[in-house]
């Protein structure tokens, strides 16, 4: 579930209304989605994808059960846990900010961090996940840029 939600930008919720027949190799349906929209569709890694069909088929999951029949309260928990193993404050969103920073800094175009892995209608709305650009990473991309 965590890594749903810091690989594919998952928001708790969604990750946790997830079903089994949701699940379509690397592309996940999100239904009734925050934004409104009939559905959404989230993609993940590969890997991702293959850990997920491993735990669905440890767990004999049926086609329309959900994935992780948790309440938001545990799954809150568990990510606040899994923050403690780290020595973080971890918070549910942190690993959707995550998603969104990872992407970004790994050369993703602004396009692809808003529009596919936040899923956001605006631009302006995922520049606000990305915060602001230190001067020590603002030099590194000069240099690289500039080459």
């Amino acid at each position: 579930m965590l890594e749903l939600m810091a690989r594919g930008g998952m928001r708790i919720g969604e990750a946790l209304k997830l079903r089994v027949c949701d699940v379509d190799e690397r592309k996940l349906t999100i239904l009734n989605p925050k934004s409104g929209r009939q559905h959404e569709i989230v993609f993940i890694p590969q890997k991702v994808s293959v850990r997920l069909k491993e735990y669905i088929r440890h767990k004999g999951l049926e086609s329309n059960q959900r994935i992780f029949p948790i309440c938001y309260t545990a799954a809150r928990e568990m990510v606040r846990k899994a923050g403690k193993l780290a020595d973080v404050d971890l918070k549910p969103h942190d690993l959707r900010r995550h998603a969104a920073t990872y992407a970004s800094r790994s050369g993703a175009p602004l396009e692809i961090v808003s529009k596919i892995i936040l899923r956001h209608a605006n631009l302006s709305t995922t520049q606000i996940y990305l915060g602001k650009v230190s001067d020590t990473e603002a030099m590194r991309w000069i240099e690289n840029i500039y080459r």
